[in-house]
């Protein structure tokens, strides 16, 4: 997990701009406001690699709801599941179809 650290407004504008990015280079940077975090500056990589994992995330959870739908469980309603985790019905039916077309 990355580190962060929170540094109050005033401190960061006293830092500047090219001090905020050096420093989120180690670790994100989250901006307090009266202790409350307002923003955060982190690395463009850092970013890319957490979209990555959360990309790879949808992708898993894509994958095992074509599992379940493939395997006609009767424990779980489909339509109830995407609604529930956010994907489209449509996409995992054509993939339960895919694999069982392929067995």
């Amino acid at each position: 997990m990355t580190s962060s650290v929170r540094v109050p407004i005033t401190t960061a504008s006293r830092k500047g701009v090219s001090g905020l990015v050096a420093a989120s280079e180690e670790q994100r940077i989250v901006l307090t406001s009266h202790g409350r975090p307002v923003a955060v500056v982190d690395s463009a990589d850092r970013i890319d690699e957490d979209m990555r994992k959360i990309r790879e995330a949808q992708l898993a959870i894509l994958d095992a709801a074509a599992d379940l739908a493939s395997k006609r469980s009767r424990k779980f309603n489909l339509a109830e599941v995407c609604v529930r985790l956010g994907v489209d019905e449509s996409r995992v039916r054509a993939l339960a179809a895919e694999r069982v077309a392929n067995r």
